[in-house]
Protein backbone atom coordinates (compact mmCIF):
# COMPACT_ATOMS: atom_id res chain seq x y z
CA UNK A 1 0.00 0.00 0.00
CA UNK A 2 1.31 3.32 -1.02
CA UNK A 3 2.21 6.18 1.69
CA UNK A 4 -0.67 8.72 0.22
CA UNK A 5 -3.39 5.45 1.16
CA UNK A 6 -1.76 4.46 4.01
CA UNK A 7 -2.32 8.32 5.33
CA UNK A 8 -5.68 8.48 3.51
CA UNK A 9 -6.99 5.14 5.54
CA UNK A 10 -5.92 6.25 8.83
CA UNK A 11 -7.68 9.72 8.29
CA UNK A 12 -11.20 8.65 7.60
CA UNK A 13 -10.48 5.91 10.26
CA UNK A 14 -10.13 7.92 12.81
CA UNK A 15 -12.41 10.51 12.05
CA UNK A 16 -15.05 8.00 11.24
CA UNK A 17 -14.22 6.53 14.86
CA UNK A 18 -14.73 9.61 16.77
CA UNK A 19 -17.52 10.53 14.84
CA UNK A 20 -19.01 7.15 16.27
CA UNK A 21 -18.04 7.58 19.27
CA UNK A 22 -19.87 11.02 19.73
CA UNK A 23 -22.39 9.77 18.03
CA UNK A 24 -23.00 7.03 20.60
CA UNK A 25 -22.49 9.09 23.73
CA UNK A 26 -24.78 11.67 22.60
CA UNK A 27 -27.79 8.89 21.85
CA UNK A 28 -27.84 7.32 25.49
CA UNK A 29 -28.16 11.12 26.98
CA UNK A 30 -31.98 12.13 27.13
CA UNK A 31 -32.43 15.33 26.97
CA UNK A 32 -35.13 17.95 25.77
CA UNK A 33 -33.77 19.09 22.74
CA UNK A 34 -36.74 21.21 21.37
CA UNK A 35 -36.45 23.85 23.89
CA UNK A 36 -33.82 26.48 23.08
CA UNK A 37 -31.83 26.59 25.85
CA UNK A 38 -31.48 22.66 26.10
CA UNK A 39 -30.61 22.39 22.72
CA UNK A 40 -27.98 25.95 22.54
CA UNK A 41 -26.78 24.26 26.21
CA UNK A 42 -26.94 20.55 25.86
CA UNK A 43 -29.20 20.84 28.51
CA UNK A 44 -26.84 22.20 31.20
CA UNK A 45 -25.33 18.14 31.45
CA UNK A 46 -21.75 19.18 30.72
CA UNK A 47 -19.29 17.71 33.20
CA UNK A 48 -15.45 19.53 33.66
CA UNK A 49 -13.69 17.60 31.50
CA UNK A 50 -16.16 17.81 28.44
CA UNK A 51 -15.97 21.44 29.51
CA UNK A 52 -11.97 21.88 29.64
CA UNK A 53 -11.88 19.68 25.92
CA UNK A 54 -14.39 21.62 24.48
CA UNK A 55 -12.76 24.59 25.16
CA UNK A 56 -9.44 23.78 24.23
CA UNK A 57 -10.37 22.11 21.18
CA UNK A 58 -12.44 25.37 20.25
CA UNK A 59 -9.87 27.87 20.87
CA UNK A 60 -6.80 25.74 19.25
CA UNK A 61 -8.13 24.88 15.75
CA UNK A 62 -6.41 25.38 12.35
CA UNK A 63 -6.27 29.11 12.28
CA UNK A 64 -4.63 28.87 15.53
CA UNK A 65 -1.92 26.03 15.00
CA UNK A 66 -1.15 27.51 11.55
CA UNK A 67 -1.27 30.47 12.18
CA UNK A 68 0.88 30.96 15.27
CA UNK A 69 3.32 28.70 14.16
CA UNK A 70 3.71 30.21 11.15
CA UNK A 71 4.39 33.52 13.13
CA UNK A 72 7.86 31.66 13.31
CA UNK A 73 8.42 33.81 16.75
CA UNK A 74 8.51 33.13 20.87
CA UNK A 75 6.40 36.03 20.96
CA UNK A 76 3.41 34.95 19.81
CA UNK A 77 3.84 32.49 23.28
CA UNK A 78 2.35 35.29 24.74
CA UNK A 79 -1.21 34.66 23.68
CA UNK A 80 -1.28 31.67 25.42
CA UNK A 81 0.13 32.78 28.57
CA UNK A 82 -2.57 35.70 28.31
CA UNK A 83 -5.36 33.55 28.27
CA UNK A 84 -4.95 31.58 31.40
CA UNK A 85 -5.51 35.13 32.86
CA UNK A 86 -8.68 35.48 31.27
CA UNK A 87 -9.95 31.76 32.01
CA UNK A 88 -9.51 33.10 35.33
CA UNK A 89 -11.81 36.13 35.04
CA UNK A 90 -14.34 34.02 33.07
CA UNK A 91 -14.33 31.33 36.03
CA UNK A 92 -14.42 34.32 39.07
CA UNK A 93 -16.65 37.02 38.07
CA UNK A 94 -18.62 35.87 34.78
CA UNK A 95 -19.58 32.59 35.46
CA UNK A 96 -21.41 33.16 38.86
CA UNK A 97 -23.09 36.39 37.43
CA UNK A 98 -24.21 34.72 34.64
CA UNK A 99 -25.76 31.66 36.51
CA UNK A 100 -27.29 34.02 38.96
CA UNK A 101 -29.17 35.44 35.94
CA UNK A 102 -30.02 32.06 34.57
CA UNK A 103 -28.43 33.47 30.94
CA UNK A 104 -28.89 31.80 27.45
CA UNK A 105 -26.43 33.83 26.24
CA UNK A 106 -23.46 36.24 27.68
CA UNK A 107 -25.82 39.22 26.15
CA UNK A 108 -28.43 37.96 28.08
CA UNK A 109 -26.12 39.56 31.45
CA UNK A 110 -26.31 43.26 29.62
CA UNK A 111 -29.91 42.93 29.57
CA UNK A 112 -30.38 41.82 32.82
CA UNK A 113 -27.99 43.99 34.31
CA UNK A 114 -28.96 47.16 32.58
CA UNK A 115 -32.85 46.28 31.63
CA UNK A 116 -33.06 46.70 28.16
CA UNK A 117 -33.47 44.33 25.44
CA UNK A 118 -31.69 46.30 23.38
CA UNK A 119 -28.29 46.30 24.14
CA UNK A 120 -28.65 42.30 24.40
CA UNK A 121 -29.39 42.67 20.75
CA UNK A 122 -27.00 45.29 19.58
CA UNK A 123 -24.00 43.51 20.93
CA UNK A 124 -25.77 39.74 19.45
CA UNK A 125 -25.50 41.89 16.01
CA UNK A 126 -22.05 42.50 16.60
CA UNK A 127 -21.04 39.19 17.50
CA UNK A 128 -22.98 38.04 14.70
CA UNK A 129 -21.35 40.04 12.26
CA UNK A 130 -17.58 39.30 13.56
CA UNK A 131 -18.26 35.71 13.44
CA UNK A 132 -19.83 35.46 9.83
CA UNK A 133 -16.94 38.00 8.55
CA UNK A 134 -14.32 37.39 10.26
CA UNK A 135 -13.65 33.96 12.30
CA UNK A 136 -16.01 30.97 10.65
CA UNK A 137 -14.24 31.95 7.25
CA UNK A 138 -10.85 32.62 8.81
CA UNK A 139 -11.39 28.79 10.34
CA UNK A 140 -12.18 27.12 6.98
CA UNK A 141 -9.43 29.06 5.27
CA UNK A 142 -7.16 27.96 7.87
CA UNK A 143 -7.99 24.13 7.79
CA UNK A 144 -7.70 24.26 3.84
CA UNK A 145 -4.41 25.88 3.99
CA UNK A 146 -2.73 23.41 6.46
CA UNK A 147 -4.29 19.90 4.08
CA UNK A 148 -2.85 22.21 0.97
CA UNK A 149 0.53 22.66 2.85
CA UNK A 150 0.62 19.48 3.99
CA UNK A 151 -0.33 16.90 1.32
CA UNK A 152 -0.77 18.73 -1.58
CA UNK A 153 -3.87 17.50 -2.95
CA UNK A 154 -5.64 17.62 -6.41
CA UNK A 155 -8.44 20.10 -4.66
CA UNK A 156 -8.64 23.78 -4.44
CA UNK A 157 -8.60 25.56 -1.42
CA UNK A 158 -12.07 26.64 -1.92
CA UNK A 159 -13.30 22.85 -2.18
CA UNK A 160 -11.36 22.32 0.94
CA UNK A 161 -12.92 24.87 2.69
CA UNK A 162 -16.18 23.63 1.34
CA UNK A 163 -15.74 20.04 2.43
CA UNK A 164 -14.82 21.45 6.08
CA UNK A 165 -18.22 23.71 5.96
CA UNK A 166 -20.30 20.55 5.43
CA UNK A 167 -18.64 17.91 8.14
CA UNK A 168 -18.91 21.05 10.60
CA UNK A 169 -22.26 22.18 9.47
CA UNK A 170 -23.11 18.65 10.32
CA UNK A 171 -22.55 18.31 13.77
CA UNK A 172 -23.94 22.08 15.06
CA UNK A 173 -26.98 21.43 13.14
CA UNK A 174 -27.78 17.65 14.06
CA UNK A 175 -26.14 17.35 17.36
CA UNK A 176 -25.68 20.47 18.45
CA UNK A 177 -23.33 21.77 22.02
CA UNK A 178 -23.68 18.04 22.93
CA UNK A 179 -22.32 16.63 20.35
CA UNK A 180 -19.79 19.32 19.56
CA UNK A 181 -18.72 18.80 23.35
CA UNK A 182 -18.21 15.55 23.04
CA UNK A 183 -16.10 15.12 19.72
CA UNK A 184 -14.20 18.07 21.02
CA UNK A 185 -12.79 16.19 24.08
CA UNK A 186 -12.35 12.84 22.23
CA UNK A 187 -10.33 14.53 19.20
CA UNK A 188 -8.84 17.06 21.52
CA UNK A 189 -7.09 14.13 23.04
CA UNK A 190 -5.92 12.99 19.48
CA UNK A 191 -4.90 16.36 18.66
CA UNK A 192 -2.51 16.86 22.36
CA UNK A 193 -0.77 13.39 21.62
CA UNK A 194 -0.21 14.19 18.07
CA UNK A 195 0.60 18.00 18.63
CA UNK A 196 3.37 16.66 21.39
CA UNK A 197 4.77 13.97 18.90
CA UNK A 198 4.88 16.58 15.94
CA UNK A 199 7.18 18.33 18.21
CA UNK A 200 9.21 15.76 19.56
CA UNK A 201 10.06 14.29 15.97
CA UNK A 202 10.74 18.06 14.91
CA UNK A 203 12.93 18.73 17.75
CA UNK A 204 14.60 14.83 17.00
CA UNK A 205 15.34 16.32 13.23
CA UNK A 206 17.05 19.35 14.34
CA UNK A 207 19.08 17.10 17.08
CA UNK A 208 17.16 18.95 19.79
CA UNK A 209 19.65 21.93 19.32
CA UNK A 210 17.68 25.46 18.62
CA UNK A 211 21.33 27.48 17.95
CA UNK A 212 21.50 29.38 15.23
CA UNK A 213 17.89 30.93 15.16
CA UNK A 214 17.85 34.95 15.50
CA UNK A 215 17.57 36.09 18.56
CA UNK A 216 14.53 38.09 17.76
CA UNK A 217 13.02 34.81 16.78
CA UNK A 218 13.58 33.99 20.64
CA UNK A 219 12.88 36.80 22.54
CA UNK A 220 9.58 37.30 25.30
CA UNK A 221 10.26 40.67 24.73
CA UNK A 222 9.07 42.22 21.94
CA UNK A 223 10.64 45.16 20.26
CA UNK A 224 9.04 48.30 19.26
CA UNK A 225 8.56 47.12 15.44
CA UNK A 226 8.04 43.69 16.47
CA UNK A 227 4.69 42.02 15.86
CA UNK A 228 3.87 42.17 19.81
CA UNK A 229 5.75 45.07 21.14
CA UNK A 230 6.02 44.36 25.22
CA UNK A 231 3.98 47.44 26.17
CA UNK A 232 1.19 45.93 24.47
CA UNK A 233 0.93 42.79 26.99
CA UNK A 234 -0.33 45.10 29.34
CA UNK A 235 -2.59 46.96 27.23
CA UNK A 236 -4.53 45.64 23.87
CA UNK A 237 -3.32 42.02 24.73
CA UNK A 238 -5.02 41.62 27.98
CA UNK A 239 -8.24 43.20 27.20
CA UNK A 240 -8.12 40.77 24.09
CA UNK A 241 -7.96 37.91 26.17
CA UNK A 242 -10.41 39.12 28.58
CA UNK A 243 -12.70 39.54 25.98
CA UNK A 244 -12.20 36.14 24.20
CA UNK A 245 -12.78 34.24 27.02
CA UNK A 246 -15.13 36.09 29.68
CA UNK A 247 -17.52 37.64 27.25
CA UNK A 248 -17.33 35.58 23.86
CA UNK A 249 -20.11 33.31 23.16
CA UNK A 250 -18.23 31.00 21.05
CA UNK A 251 -15.92 29.97 24.40
CA UNK A 252 -18.69 31.18 27.17
CA UNK A 253 -21.36 29.00 25.65
CA UNK A 254 -19.25 25.75 27.24
CA UNK A 255 -19.28 27.09 30.21
CA UNK A 256 -23.21 27.85 30.49
CA UNK A 257 -24.04 24.20 29.82
CA UNK A 258 -22.30 22.62 33.27
CA UNK A 259 -25.37 21.57 35.76
CA UNK A 260 -23.25 24.01 38.41
CA UNK A 261 -20.91 27.16 38.94
CA UNK A 262 -18.79 24.76 40.53
CA UNK A 263 -18.55 22.32 37.54
CA UNK A 264 -18.28 24.88 35.14
CA UNK A 265 -15.44 26.65 37.30
CA UNK A 266 -13.56 23.16 37.26
CA UNK A 267 -13.22 22.75 33.97
CA UNK A 268 -12.20 26.59 33.25
CA UNK A 269 -9.36 26.15 35.68
CA UNK A 270 -8.41 22.66 34.27
CA UNK A 271 -8.34 24.38 30.27
CA UNK A 272 -6.50 27.34 32.23
CA UNK A 273 -3.48 24.79 33.45
CA UNK A 274 -3.28 23.50 29.50
CA UNK A 275 -2.94 26.33 27.99
CA UNK A 276 0.08 27.41 29.80
CA UNK A 277 1.72 23.83 27.87
CA UNK A 278 0.33 24.42 24.52
CA UNK A 279 3.20 26.99 23.31
CA UNK A 280 4.72 23.37 22.86
CA UNK A 281 2.21 22.54 20.16
CA UNK A 282 1.74 26.26 18.70
CA UNK A 283 4.73 27.99 19.27
CA UNK A 284 7.73 25.48 19.08
CA UNK A 285 7.03 23.82 15.85
CA UNK A 286 7.10 26.97 13.66
CA UNK A 287 10.54 27.91 15.09
CA UNK A 288 11.89 24.75 14.21
CA UNK A 289 10.12 25.21 11.13
CA UNK A 290 12.03 28.56 10.55
CA UNK A 291 15.26 26.17 11.36
CA UNK A 292 14.81 23.70 8.67
CA UNK A 293 13.05 25.77 5.85
CA UNK A 294 13.85 29.52 6.57
CA UNK A 295 10.87 31.60 6.41
CA UNK A 296 8.08 30.09 5.03
CA UNK A 297 4.95 32.07 6.73
CA UNK A 298 1.72 30.09 6.97
CA UNK A 299 2.73 27.33 5.49
CA UNK A 300 5.67 26.51 8.26
CA UNK A 301 3.49 23.84 10.27
CA UNK A 302 2.44 21.73 7.27
CA UNK A 303 5.43 21.82 5.63
CA UNK A 304 7.01 20.35 9.13
CA UNK A 305 4.67 17.51 9.75
CA UNK A 306 4.88 16.34 6.00
CA UNK A 307 8.90 16.23 6.50
CA UNK A 308 9.19 15.00 10.64
CA UNK A 309 5.96 12.29 10.24
CA UNK A 310 6.10 8.98 9.24
CA UNK A 311 3.04 8.11 6.65
CA UNK A 312 0.45 7.11 9.08
CA UNK A 313 1.37 9.21 11.85
CA UNK A 314 0.59 11.92 9.08
CA UNK A 315 -3.15 10.65 8.52
CA UNK A 316 -3.81 10.55 12.01
CA UNK A 317 -2.54 14.12 12.64
CA UNK A 318 -4.64 15.04 9.26
CA UNK A 319 -7.87 13.86 11.68
CA UNK A 320 -6.39 15.77 14.92
CA UNK A 321 -6.30 18.94 12.62
CA UNK A 322 -9.44 18.29 10.80
CA UNK A 323 -11.35 17.78 14.44
CA UNK A 324 -10.02 20.84 15.55
CA UNK A 325 -10.89 22.82 12.34
CA UNK A 326 -14.83 20.93 12.80
CA UNK A 327 -14.75 21.66 16.47
CA UNK A 328 -14.34 25.85 15.94
CA UNK A 329 -16.67 25.83 12.95
CA UNK A 330 -19.53 23.53 14.62
CA UNK A 331 -18.63 25.79 17.76
CA UNK A 332 -18.86 29.68 15.91
CA UNK A 333 -21.83 27.79 13.87
CA UNK A 334 -23.94 26.83 17.20
CA UNK A 335 -23.24 30.24 19.02
CA UNK A 336 -24.09 32.38 16.28
CA UNK A 337 -27.56 30.20 15.87
CA UNK A 338 -28.37 30.33 19.36
CA UNK A 339 -27.32 34.41 19.13
CA UNK A 340 -29.68 34.88 16.57
CA UNK A 341 -32.38 32.72 17.68
CA UNK A 342 -32.62 33.47 21.54
CA UNK A 343 -31.70 37.30 20.82
CA UNK A 344 -32.99 38.39 17.49
CA UNK A 345 -35.78 35.84 16.17
CA UNK A 346 -37.64 34.46 19.25
CA UNK A 347 -37.42 38.58 20.70
CA UNK A 348 -38.39 40.37 17.81
CA UNK A 349 -39.89 38.09 15.07
CA UNK A 350 -42.12 35.24 16.62
CA UNK A 351 -41.21 33.80 20.17
CA UNK A 352 -43.32 30.65 19.50
CA UNK A 353 -41.15 29.43 16.68
CA UNK A 354 -39.51 26.15 17.68
CA UNK A 355 -36.18 26.96 18.38
CA UNK A 356 -34.06 23.81 17.37
CA UNK A 357 -35.81 23.93 14.01
CA UNK A 358 -34.51 27.73 13.60
CA UNK A 359 -31.28 27.40 14.99
CA UNK A 360 -30.92 24.78 12.25
CA UNK A 361 -31.86 27.19 9.49
CA UNK A 362 -29.57 29.92 10.99
CA UNK A 363 -26.54 27.45 10.83
CA UNK A 364 -27.01 26.86 6.68
CA UNK A 365 -27.54 30.52 5.97
CA UNK A 366 -24.20 31.33 8.47
CA UNK A 367 -22.57 28.47 6.32
CA UNK A 368 -23.22 29.87 2.92
CA UNK A 369 -22.17 33.57 3.96
CA UNK A 370 -19.08 32.75 5.42
CA UNK A 371 -17.85 30.16 2.64
CA UNK A 372 -18.19 33.15 0.25
CA UNK A 373 -15.72 35.21 2.28
CA UNK A 374 -13.16 32.49 2.37
CA UNK A 375 -11.57 33.87 -0.93
CA UNK A 376 -10.88 37.35 0.67
CA UNK A 377 -8.33 35.83 2.91
CA UNK A 378 -5.81 34.33 0.60
CA UNK A 379 -4.27 37.69 0.37
CA UNK A 380 -3.38 38.00 4.60
CA UNK A 381 0.25 37.35 4.89
CA UNK A 382 0.20 36.54 8.79
CA UNK A 383 -2.89 34.69 9.78
CA UNK A 384 -2.77 35.38 13.50
CA UNK A 385 -2.13 39.13 12.95
CA UNK A 386 -5.11 39.35 10.13
CA UNK A 387 -7.16 37.69 13.01
CA UNK A 388 -6.22 39.48 16.13
CA UNK A 389 -6.20 42.46 14.18
CA UNK A 390 -9.89 42.70 12.87
CA UNK A 391 -11.23 40.80 16.13
CA UNK A 392 -10.70 44.50 17.72
CA UNK A 393 -13.78 46.05 15.62
CA UNK A 394 -16.27 44.04 17.61
CA UNK A 395 -14.28 42.88 20.23
CA UNK A 396 -13.20 46.29 22.65
CA UNK A 397 -16.55 47.68 22.29
CA UNK A 398 -18.37 44.55 23.40
CA UNK A 399 -16.05 44.23 26.49
CA UNK A 400 -16.55 48.07 26.89
CA UNK A 401 -20.20 47.66 27.01
CA UNK A 402 -19.99 44.67 29.80
CA UNK A 403 -17.68 46.72 31.82
CA UNK A 404 -20.08 49.02 32.19
CA UNK A 405 -22.68 46.95 32.36
CA UNK A 406 -20.84 44.97 35.40
CA UNK A 407 -19.10 47.68 37.23
CA UNK A 408 -21.36 50.66 37.00
CA UNK A 409 -24.75 51.36 38.73
CA UNK A 410 -27.08 53.77 36.91
CA UNK A 411 -25.89 53.72 33.51
CA UNK A 412 -28.35 54.54 30.55
CA UNK A 413 -28.75 51.59 27.99
CA UNK A 414 -29.24 54.31 24.93
CA UNK A 415 -25.99 55.29 25.86
CA UNK A 416 -24.38 52.57 25.71
CA UNK A 417 -25.69 51.66 22.15
CA UNK A 418 -24.71 54.51 21.02
CA UNK A 419 -21.29 53.94 22.51
CA UNK A 420 -21.02 50.42 20.76
CA UNK A 421 -21.11 52.58 17.39
CA UNK A 422 -18.97 54.81 18.60
CA UNK A 423 -16.19 51.93 19.89
CA UNK A 424 -16.59 50.19 16.18
CA UNK A 425 -16.38 53.37 14.14
CA UNK A 426 -13.07 54.52 15.99
CA UNK A 427 -11.39 51.47 15.89
CA UNK A 428 -12.37 50.99 11.91
CA UNK A 429 -10.95 54.99 11.71
CA UNK A 430 -7.83 53.61 13.30
CA UNK A 431 -7.60 49.89 11.38
CA UNK A 432 -8.37 51.19 7.85
CA UNK A 433 -7.79 55.25 7.89
CA UNK A 434 -5.59 56.21 10.29
CA UNK A 435 -2.89 53.86 12.46
CA UNK A 436 -0.88 56.06 14.78
CA UNK A 437 0.02 53.20 16.93
CA UNK A 438 0.33 49.52 17.06
CA UNK A 439 -3.08 48.28 17.18
CA UNK A 440 -2.67 46.25 20.28
CA UNK A 441 -2.88 50.02 21.34
CA UNK A 442 -4.99 50.64 19.32
CA UNK A 443 -7.73 48.25 20.95
CA UNK A 444 -7.07 49.82 24.29
CA UNK A 445 -7.83 53.44 23.27
CA UNK A 446 -10.48 52.28 21.51
CA UNK A 447 -12.08 50.51 25.09
CA UNK A 448 -11.16 53.38 27.48
CA UNK A 449 -12.63 55.69 24.55
CA UNK A 450 -15.78 53.37 24.60
CA UNK A 451 -16.27 53.37 28.54
CA UNK A 452 -15.87 56.74 28.62
CA UNK A 453 -18.42 57.87 25.67
CA UNK A 454 -20.76 55.70 27.25
CA UNK A 455 -20.12 56.89 30.95
CA UNK A 456 -20.78 60.54 29.77
CA UNK A 457 -23.29 59.54 27.37
CA UNK A 458 -25.15 57.88 30.43
CA UNK A 459 -24.87 61.15 32.32
CA UNK A 460 -26.43 63.67 30.09
CA UNK A 461 -29.10 61.02 28.66
CA UNK A 462 -30.34 60.07 32.50
CA UNK A 463 -32.95 62.16 32.70
CA UNK A 464 -33.72 62.72 28.98
CA UNK A 465 -37.15 60.31 27.50
CA UNK A 466 -35.84 57.58 25.35
CA UNK A 467 -36.55 58.82 21.71
CA UNK A 468 -37.00 56.02 19.02
CA UNK A 469 -33.81 56.18 17.08
CA UNK A 470 -32.15 53.81 14.39
CA UNK A 471 -29.67 52.60 17.60
CA UNK A 472 -32.92 52.02 20.15
CA UNK A 473 -34.49 49.60 17.15
CA UNK A 474 -31.04 47.61 16.95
Amino acid sequence: MSSNAVQIAVFIALTALVALATWWRCRRERHAADRGRDYFLAGGSLTWPFIAGSLLLTNISAEQIVGMNGAQSMLVAWWEFGAAAGLIVLAQVLVPMYYRYKCTTTTELLERRLGDPGIRRAVSLLFLLGYTFILLPMVLYTGAKFMQSMFQPDLSLLTLAVLFAIGGLAYAAIGGLRAIAVSDTYMGVVLLVMGILVTVFAMNAIGWDLSGLPTDRLTLLGAPDSDIPWPTLLTGMLFAHLFYWGTNMVIAQRALAAPTVREAQKGIYAAAFFKLLTPAIVVLPGLIAFKLFGDVDDDAYGRLVSHVLPSWMSGAFAAAITGAVLSSYSAALNSAAALYTVDVHLALVNPKADAKRLGRWATIAFTAVSLAIVPLYTQSKSIIATLQQLNGLYSMPVLAAFIVAIFFDGVNARAVRWALLFGVALYAVFTFVWTPLHYLHLMFVTLLSTIAFALVGSRLMRRAPIAATAVDAA
